[in-house]
């Protein structure tokens, strides 16, 4: 084994492609050869660093220095610098307190384990790390009904945002005897805001694979499909690297590890519907159909894909789902808080200093999020409010800023965890502004199969836009709250269902912005 005196880290995702993260790979692999360092300092590709709007990022190891913003003109510096002289290049350094108080959270990380420290594309990699242990586990030494109540037990909670029961969900699928049952993955991820899920796939793709693995082995599941939104060119062509070198490892395909289970998993690219968020509509899209929701009940755990029983998961469900399996549910319960077990993944963007993601336990407080691992609010401003878990979320003041971040504490301030989102706005903030976007966004989002969403959803846009242009009257807020609330009862899927949370919370929470503009 060669051994290196320095390992460079370099985040490989959607965000640094665009920055010309391969470009500026190749001049720092030439600069350490021009200097003789090749053999010193080992260049590595890995899943993203957990930062954003920081351009091309790095981290030294084992000195643990992340450069951010780096450009091709950067690195004759740090090379000469960092890797000759063993100084640091301090104007390019990520603030050094930050990072350490920061830390990456890998103690407490579950489904970020790996992500940043591996290379995605390797599954030797994942392998070394213990990846596959839990589904070898699962095929070999348990029995379906066992897997189902390990994760029954764990009591992990769906985290797309509806948080019911996983295992719980699975039992309803796991003893119906039918010829075909399918594990379909909801990876569409169209919640503004919302990443979480596309760092997983593009720090981590076997990490998913495995718990799409297990959760088809409890409920007997032969097929799974991976529904993933269009946009997401690098998670489509990693978890199809993935899938081939599952299948070149015998971990998929027929007789796994010389059992008589079988397993075929498919992706299927998806056209970018928000409503695709929406199990059924998901289900329907898939089949080739328009993506409208369809009547529940049946539910799609009794009647999905193509009539037959399916269980729809998000992506950082089934990310979890390994390490419960490997480690066991007491281990996975011991992390978060009672009722809402384990970790979640949060992306973190607007006025903060350092946008990115972070993991964390359940029920840890807002304010330790956007303080300990946003960096706080930048340019010395003040809070004004964080709209948490996406466009279908709440929009949370100042005094709500020590919430406990899980979806039995959330619920007692008639909010919700939603998919993990976490837009942090300061003092300047207009929240007339923040919420005729998301209005916006509805209107333009609504499949238009219900009279209540598509025709709500338009007069809430009317009206927001008439306060916005400074022509509206009081009067117009109750009216917005009102008919939210017509469409939270009236409306055929979660989509107009959900305008209530942003449209209230707003309005109740900074009502003075919407007088200042009626003046």
């Amino acid at each position: 084994m060669k051994f290196y005196r320095s390992h460079i880290l370099i985040g490989i995702d959607d965000s640094s492609l665009q920055s010309g993260v391969k470009e500026i790979e190749n001049s720092l692999r030439q600069e350490l050869d021009k200097n003789n360092l090749s053999d010193e300092v080992n260049i590595l590709e890995t899943g993203t660093l957990g930062y954003f709007g920081t351009g091309v990022s790095i981290t030294v190891y084992p000195d643990q220095i992340t450069y951010v913003n780096i450009t091709k003109e950067d690195i004759p510096e740090i090379v000469s610098e960092h890797f000759l002289k063993g100084r640091p290049v301090r104007r390019l350094m990520l603030d050094k307190e930050f990072t350490s108080k920061y830390d990456f959270g890998y103690k407490r990380r579950i489904v970020l384990e790996n992500s940043g420290l591996i290379d995605p594309e390797n599954i030797e990699e994942y392998i070394g790390t213990g990846g596959y242990e839990g589904w070898e586990k699962a095929l070999t030494e348990m029995k379906p009904n066992q897997i189902v109540e390990e994760v029954k037990q764990s009591g992990l909670r769906g985290r797309g945002g509806a948080g019911f029961p996983t295992g719980l969900k699975w039992s309803f699928t796991a003893p119906l005897e039918v010829e075909q049952k399918y594990v379909v993955v909801n990876a569409d991820e169209g919640e503004p805001g919302t990443f979480k899920d596309r760092l997983i796939m593009e720090g981590d793709p076997h990490k998913l694979l495995e718990g799409v693995m297990i959760a088809s082995r409890a409920v007997g599941a032969s097929k799974a499909y991976i529904y993933i939104r269009g946009e997401y060119k690098l998670c489509i062509q990693r978890l199809q690297h993935a899938i081939k070198q599952a299948y070149d490892y015998g971990i998929l395909g027929k007789n796994i590890f010389g059992s008589d289970f079988n397993l075929d998993i498919y992706l299927k690219i998806g056209a970018g519907a928000y409503v695709c968020g929406e199990e059924t509509a998901l289900i329907e899209s898939m089949e080739g159909n328009r993506g409208n929701p369809r009547n529940k009940p049946p539910f799609p755990g009794v009647e999905g894909a193509w009539k037959a029983p399916t269980v729809v998961n998000n992506v950082e469900t089934l990310a979890n789902v390994p390490s419960i399996i490997k480690n066991g549910a007491d281990w996975y319960a011991a992390f978060g808080v009672e009722g809402c077990t384990g970790s979640k993944v949060y992306t973190i963007l607007g006025d903060v200093k350092h946008p990115g993601l972070c993991e964390v336990d359940m029920g840890t407080p807002l304010r330790t999020i956007i303080d300990g691992y946003g960096g706080g609010i930048k340019d010395g401003k003040e809070f004004k409010a964080a709209l948490v878990g996406g466009a279908a979320g709440v929009f949370l003041p100042n005094k709500m800023l020590d919430v406990k971040m899980d979806f039995n504490s959330l619920q007692e301030y008639a909010a919700v965890l939603g998919s993990g989102a976490i837009l942090v706005m300061n003092e300047d903030a207009d929240m007339v502004d923040m919420l005729w976007s998301v209005i916006r966004f509805f209107r333009h989002e609504s499949c238009g199969k219900c009279s209540p969403c598509a025709n709500g959803n338009e007069i809430l846009y009317r009206l927001i836009t008439d306060i916005r242009n400074g022509k509206g009257k009081e009067e117009d807020l109750e009216h917005m709250i009102m008919l939210s609330e017509t469409m939270k009862e009236s409306s055929f899927c979660a989509l107009g269902q959900s305008l209530l949370l942003p449209v209230k919370s707003a309005i109740e929470n900074f009502r003075e912005d919407f007088l200042a503009r009626m003046k």
